[in-house]
């Protein structure tokens, strides 16, 4: 289509030639609050509130033009308010019908770095608009704007679609994990068969439960320092050589449980638990983080879970063998989503950059 309709090349303008850059009008906080039929846009993606007006038609490209989001293109399908935190960029009257105004979208947001670099420096990031209008904007003939808005679109449905399978598809994994976790580690009293129990507090097998005293940390060092979600710094001397337990004590945190490994310390708001070798280790904590310890934490502002209270905390304990047998499980289970929630992102950001490859390419042109 370009070589029959633009065999010499495709012409370009300035932006500031073919369209108007106007930015929005203040609103108060207070009618941002008040209900209304129009969403407004202030450079984020979703509204600040919704106003009873609205100052820009449908099918208008916004462009943030204050702040650390300074230069992220937007896309409005509707009626909307647009505040003076944005601008919105619109083909003027002599080109509204030379100019797509989706294929104007498009091609801003593929040079979405471009804006980005037109924030001026120090203080608050602001775009000029006058900069903008200086922008190198390709001009092909509007049936090819329309053939490349049309391939975009797919493009860009199949692409989410895609996303949401993969989502939806770890959630599923998800739900069918926890879903046996809690049927494995569940016993009656008793049990029957292999499934029979004796109830234990945790202070019965372990040899001990007491708090990490670590309060110093940096950047660099040769050995982890765990805390309340894991590693959270390093240090050069460990004081730990062996797998245990460790439960977060304080916070929002509290009652998350996790396994530090080889040589580390250990901070000062986080319980360890040094189980003894008459129960699978691996065993007690898939049963410490399904019992959800953080409900167990008390306090408003800073909740907290003690030493006494892990102690005292009663578990089922099967035989060795039924302990393996579970862990065997968990760990396929836990393995299978592990790689999907490490898979998950870089199928995301393969199929994102097949997109943005072939955008730019249908949005790249010989000039005249």
């Amino acid at each position: 289509m370009i070589k029959r309709l633009c065999p010499k090349g495709v012409e370009y303008v300035k932006l500031g030639e073919v369209c108007e850059i106007k930015t929005g009008k203040g609103i108060t906080k207070k009618d941002a609050e008040n209900a209304g039929d129009y969403p407004i846009i202030s450079g984020g993606v979703t509204p600040m509130g919704y106003f009873h007006l609205f100052n820009r038609e449908p099918n208008v490209v916004t462009v943030s033009r204050v702040g650390a989001n300074a230069g992220w293109v937007g896309y409005m399908t509707e009626k909307f308010y647009l505040n003076d935190k944005c601008f919105s960029v619109i083909p003027n009257v002599v080109n509204a019908n030379k100019i797509n105004s989706k294929y104007l979208y498009y091609y801003l947001k593929q040079n979405e770095s471009t804006l980005t670099s037109l924030q001026s420096e120090g203080g608050v990031p602001t775009i000029n608009t006058q900069k903008v209008g200086s922008i190198d904007f390709p001009l092909p003939p509007l049936e090819i704007q329309s053939r490349i808005v049309e391939i975009l679109d797919k493009m860009t449905k199949l692409t989410a679609e895609l996303e949401a399978e993969l989502e939806a598809e770890l959630e599923a994994r998800k739900q069918q994990y926890e879903y046996y976790r809690n049927k494995l580690m569940t016993f009656s009293e008793n049990g029957e068969g292999n499934r029979q129990v004796i109830w234990k507090k945790i202070s019965e097998i372990c040899i001990k439960v007491c708090s990490g005293r670590n309060k110093s940390k940096t950047e660099q060092g040769l050995y982890p320092v765990y805390g309340s979600t894991g590693i959270i710094g390093m240090c050069e001397s460990p004081v730990y050589n062996k797998r245990q337990i460790l439960v977060a004590r304080v916070g929002a945190n509290a009652g998350f449980v996790h396994l530090a490994d080889g040589s580390y310390d250990v901070s000062d708001n986080t319980i360890i638990i040094d189980l003894s070798k008459d129960v699978n280790q691996k065993f007690v904590f898939y049963m410490l983080r399904n019992a959800n310890l953080n409900k167990f934490a008390k306090g408003g502002g800073q909740p907290l879970l003690t030493a006494t209270q892990i102690k005292d905390f009663v578990i089922p304990v099967p035989s060795m063998e039924e302990q393996s047998r579970i862990v065997s499980i968990l760990d396929r289970f836990e393995a299978l989503t592990t790689d999907l929630q490490s898979g998950l992102p870089a199928e995301i950001e393969a199929r994102r950059q097949q997109y943005e490859y072939y955008r730019n390419k249908l949005l790249t042109f010989e000039a005249v």
